[in-house]
């Protein structure tokens, strides 16, 4: 049976993981059943696939204790522990402040994640170079150690509204050595970004409780989960959040800051686009019409979701993440390569991968769509061949273990610089 939408207003209902997959499924039953113009689906290949991420989480983990698929993976690029470096900074300060300090990191980190280009370079200060992921990773950390994002002289371990206000292009090509020689795709969308973030945290009412950072989600999860009471950091049980709050938590944070996307009740809601085959998973409700016609994937929202789960529970706070509501899959160009080029999801024109495509086209939309619904067919079939459960191998290790670093090793197979199989614009917001 389809995922179903949870019935809440046009707004939370695309901000929720169900309605993403529900949306999804409905964009999948299409085009299995021949209707779509773009793509047909061969489901005989997904056992191929689930051997492939299969042999590679052993390869990878062969203890087959996969941590979750996050920004912190990155952080630990080279083998080195960077981790260890910043809590041996954070050695003073209180266990709140901490928690802040980490998700500050998490939320500016993730945000200018969004693929660097295949001839971008970032050296370390110990000399060893990182490219792509990893590298933007690596940059962002040092930028934060050297409190590039704080507006507070001596206390370099924040990002403050009115520090990421500032950012231009010009101070990010600096933070990631950006050159002639060392170009980096979506350099302006990704400052833009952190000063839309900037401007959106100084613009909270002189009332709001929370501090004008990203950390404030730590405070404001610890309200949700206290009633609103306050913060109780004496607190003997770890507190538990769904990951449905989550992400509501991390999109109303970044609420204004995303700008693409299909606009819904007139204003722009992010990572969400129109795709015909949308309206399927919707049965009535009194729905706006936009909002019934387009798939919500806030891949990035999601990304940084993912990236918390460690930070929080480090803050002594627990995400569910069980059943239709947790988080979705990623549909960005690694998982959603792989299943193109294993011949899982199959273009009805060999010419698609010559064309140029922006996010909101139709064919992008729906390859995303495909690779929210099919990871969770996946799933199961890597939990078997590996012998573990949904509770011992979650989506998030599946991910990390996983489809994107097969998504990543394929793409370097077929395509020198290990290019993704469909060209897209995008402004360093979306992929």
């Amino acid at each position: 049976m389809p995922p179903r939408e949870p019935a809440r207003d046009s707004l939370a209902l695309l901000r929720h993981p169900g309605t993403i997959r529900a949306r999804c499924a409905a964009v999948l039953a299409a085009v299995r059943d021949e209707r779509s113009a773009w793509f047909r689906v061969d489901r005989r290949r997904l056992a191929d696939v689930a051997a492939r991420v299969a042999a590679l989480t052993q390869r990878r983990f062969p203890d087959l204790r996969v941590p979750p698929h996050s920004r912190w993976r990155h952080f630990e690029a080279g083998g080195v522990d960077r981790r260890g470096e910043l809590e041996a900074r954070l050695a003073g300060h209180g266990s709140a402040d901490a928690a802040r300090a980490r998700i500050d990191l998490t939320v500016v980190s993730v945000l200018l994640d969004a693929g660097a280009g295949p001839a971008w370079r970032y050296t370390d200060s110990d000399g060893r170079r990182y490219t792509r992921s990893e590298g933007l990773g690596v940059a962002s950390f040092r930028a934060f150690m050297n409190g590039r994002f704080s507006a507070i002289a001596g206390e370099p371990l924040r990002v403050d509204a009115g520090a990421l206000a500032r950012l231009d292009g010009a101070a990010l090509s600096e933070i990631f050595q950006v050159s002639a020689d060392n170009p980096m795709v979506g350099l302006e969308g990704r400052a833009a970004l952190l000063a839309r973030l900037g401007a959106v945290l100084a613009s909270a009412p002189a009332t709001s409780p929370w501090p004008q950072r990203p950390g404030q989600l730590y405070d404001r999860l610890r309200s949700l989960v206290s009633g609103g009471a306050g913060s109780d950091e004496s607190a003997a049980e770890p507190m538990r959040v769904s990951a449905a709050e989550l992400l509501q938590q991390v999109l109303a944070l970044t609420d204004g800051v995303f700008t693409q996307g299909t606009p819904v009740m007139g204003r722009s809601v992010g990572d969400v686009w129109a795709h015909r085959f949308a309206g399927a998973a919707v049965a009535g409700g009194g729905l706006d019409a936009v909002s019934i016609g387009v798939v919500p994937f806030h891949k990035l929202s999601q990304w940084l979701s993912y990236s918390l789960l460690e930070p929080l529970a480090w803050a002594g706070m627990a995400v569910d993440m069980d059943g239709d509501d947790g988080l979705t899959g990623l549909p960005e160009y690694r998982n959603g390569g792989l299943l193109l080029d294993t011949g899982v999801i199959v273009s009805r024109d060999p010419r698609l991968a010559e064309r140029r495509f922006k996010p909101g086209d139709e064919p992008v939309v729906e390859w995303r769509a495909l690779t929210v619904a099919l990871l969770d067919e996946l799933a199961p079939m890597v939990r078997e061949r590996l012998g573990r459960s949904a509770a011992e191998l979650p989506l998030a290790s599946i991910l990390e273990g996983g489809t994107w670093a097969a998504g990543r090793e394929i793409a370097l197979e077929k395509r020198e610089g290990g290019l993704p199989p469909l060209r897209i614009e995008s402004d360093g917001t979306v992929f």
